[in-house]
């Protein structure tokens, strides 16, 4: 142990690794006694000095032989340093930036100095705070002032905000939301990474008249974030973020009209990586559902190829997604010229093949439905290899 520290339950415990047993591995209870420990419990660590003091005697004793005494560790942050802290950064706007700084760091010192953070309103507020004192894109921003939005986006994506923090974010209206978009606008790549997790829980929390009014600049700025490759990170919360706003259909148009179709389909050309196809697919199937959305998928020269392509070569939840696309398409937007693409890209044999392997059945019922509905046009076709078209359904 190199600093003990006694729970709720008195057992005696080394900090760093009982904090990770509440805090990291999220147990709630005492590794010897099981007893089960309240959230309140959790925060109450309290320093085992008398045992402390042994083991650094020990130490001093022990030299000779190589051991180190361990230091006097220091004691974990309370409220009154946090208060004191915030209300010092109310100075100059250098003053502020080494405040943040001050409050990263003792969010980084402990698991348990970081919880103190996470459920400090205080914090929250200052940090949301500062974020929304940034000017628009045509008035300067100072350098200092600047550097700690940044710091300030940086501090909250840190945190693992409770959802009544998030929905206390949420409630700032569309002020705390511009300030986000405007960062995604000029911000570097790690702060963008930063906003669109952050954005990413504070929307999957967020009620459906919010999730109505979500405005078009944000699937505009999504878009944009999945375009440029920021980090895998980023494009796997862009990707859950859109698929948390496209289940009403006003996003949809809104995502369709930020050219999220595309950017998806190119998405889908340019990645094998499994996790990111399956949330790819999903959020692709999501825009098919309106009309606006097909067709930009069929204005795509490789829509309905790279969707094809991806059945049976990811996962069978890829796959499924895969074909419920098609079967929009081929429900709601199969005119002969489309019809004869189908063809020509191998959509109709790869439906054809997913009739005789191993998949969701599910999956199974859809295809046959595609293949029956358009069995006219395509059950003849020597676009088929034979060993395919026999399982053609009749």
């Amino acid at each position: 142990m190199r600093d003990p520290v006694t729970i709720a339950t008195g057992i005696t415990y080394d900090r760093e690794s009982i904090e990770k047993w509440l805090f990291t591995c999220k147990n709630s209870f005492c590794p010897v006694t099981k007893q089960t420990l309240s959230p309140s419990d959790h925060l109450l660590l309290t320093p085992n000095h008398n045992l402390r003091r042994l083991i650094q005697s020990w130490c001093t004793l022990h030299a000779s032989h190589g051991v180190e005494r361990i230091p006097t560790p220091k004691p974990p942050v309370d409220e009154s340093q946090i208060i004191k802290l915030i209300k010092d950064a109310k100075g100059s706007p250098h003053t502020q930036h080494k405040c943040l700084l001050r409050l990263k760091s003792i969010a980084s010192s402990s698991d348990s100095n970081k919880k103190h953070l996470e459920t400090s309103s205080i914090v929250v507020d200052f940090l949301a705070a500062i974020i929304m004192t940034q000017k628009e894109d045509n008035v300067s921003t100072s350098t200092d002032s600047w550097s700690s939005v940044i710091e300030a986006v940086s501090i909250l994506h840190q945190l693992a905000l409770s959802n009544a923090a998030l929905k206390a974010l949420m409630n700032l209206k569309d002020k705390f939301v511009d300030s986000l978009l405007h960062i995604l606008r000029r911000g570097h790549a790690e702060a963008r990474a930063f906003v669109i997790a952050l954005l990413k829980n504070i929307y999957s929390i967020a009620e459906p008249r919010q999730l109505i009014g979500t405005k078009l600049e944000l699937f505009v700025e999504i878009a944009q974030v999945l375009r440029d490759q920021i980090s895998y990170a980023a494009s796997k919360a862009a990707l859950k973020l859109l698929i948390e706003l496209n289940p009403w259909w006003k996003n949809r148009i809104k995502a369709v009209e930020a050219g999220m179709v595309m950017v998806l389909v190119e998405m889908l050309l340019e990645t094998s990586e499994r996790r990111s196809c399956e949330l790819a697919l999903n959020a692709l199937d999501q825009l098919c559902g309106c009309a606006e959305g097909r067709a930009e998928l069929l204005k795509h020269g490789g829509g309905l190829a790279i969707v094809s392509k991806k059945i049976l070569r990811v996962s069978n939840g890829a796959s499924d997604r895969a074909v419920r696309i098609l079967g929009s398409i081929s429900k709601h937007s199969a005119n002969a010229r489309v019809l004869e693409d189908m063809l020509e890209v191998g959509v109709v044999a790869k439906l054809c093949l997913v009739l005789q392997v191993d998949c969701g059945w599910k999956t199974k019922e859809r295809a046959k439905m595609i293949l029956g509905l358009h069995s006219t046009a395509w059950k003849n076709s020597s676009c088929v290899p034979a060993h395919l078209l026999c399982t053609y359904p009749s």
